[in-house]
């Protein structure tokens, strides 16, 4: 019983708080304001359904391909990522072969650079 109590007296005091804030001429306005749009607006979609209607199925349709749309991004992105995950170690090893070649001939290959750098310069100063 004493919520019953509770809950009457809330809307008593919501009922009577309202009452009083009408007795500000400002307020009577704005609030006489309001009730003429929300009245319009009601008015307007109670004699318009199908325009509602029409807009909230616009609004789902282009929900449902933007959820579409994210959908094959994420893929798409999943799949290179994918892809990278199998390309990374092949990568790696091949890296891996080129510098152990470039080691192994390293010393050969300088000497021969070398070679050619010496001359190309007695070439040009002669």
């Amino acid at each position: 019983m004493g919520k019953n109590l509770f809950l009457r007296g809330m809307i008593y005091g919501a009922i009577a708080g309202g009452a009083l804030s009408l007795l500000d001429k400002q307020t009577r306005h704005a609030m006489k304001v309001n009730v003429k749009k929300v009245y319009e607006q009601v008015s307007y979609v109670v004699h318009h359904p199908s325009e509602l209607t029409e807009n909230v199925k616009e609004t789902a349709e282009k929900i449902r391909n933007t959820i579409e749309q994210v959908s094959e991004d994420i893929s798409y992105i999943t799949g290179k990522v994918d892809e990278l995950r199998e390309l990374t170690p092949q990568v790696k090893e091949r890296v891996m072969e080129a510098i152990n070649t470039f080691d192994d001939t390293n010393s050969d290959l300088m000497e021969d650079l070398l070679k050619e750098v010496k001359v190309e310069e007695e070439t040009s100063i002669n």
